[in-house]
């Protein structure tokens, strides 16, 4: 059997309920790799979500660094900077592309 971290558990019960579909072999998938961890469909799915969703969380906050502050130096140092050629270029090509598409 692998070993398997699940989270901590709150002292309160789990009531909250959550109920999915999905393709009978992505469920034999779930209850293979559970049962090679030694846990239930359940607990693996709860767990592997658990973790997923703060994996996200956590990368999703770290795009929110900057200070309002920064974000004002930041977008005024966009504002005060003249495109290069190639830029310019490049925004004619977009327009050319839109207007042909129109």
């Amino acid at each position: 059997m692998l070993p398997f971290k699940t989270y901590p558990r709150s002292p309160a019960r789990a009531t909250a309920r959550m109920e999915q579909r999905t393709l009978p072999e992505i469920k034999s998938l779930i209850e293979d790799a559970a049962a090679q961890l030694g846990i239930s469909p359940s607990e693996f799915v709860v767990s592997s979500a658990a973790w997923a969703a703060r994996e996200t969380l956590s990368k999703v906050e770290s795009t929110r660094l900057l200070t309002p502050e920064d974000c004002a130096a930041f977008v005024r140092a966009l504002e005060n900077t003249e495109p290069s050629q190639a830029l310019r270029d490049l925004m004619a090509l977009d327009e050319e592309t839109a207007v042909a598409g129109s």
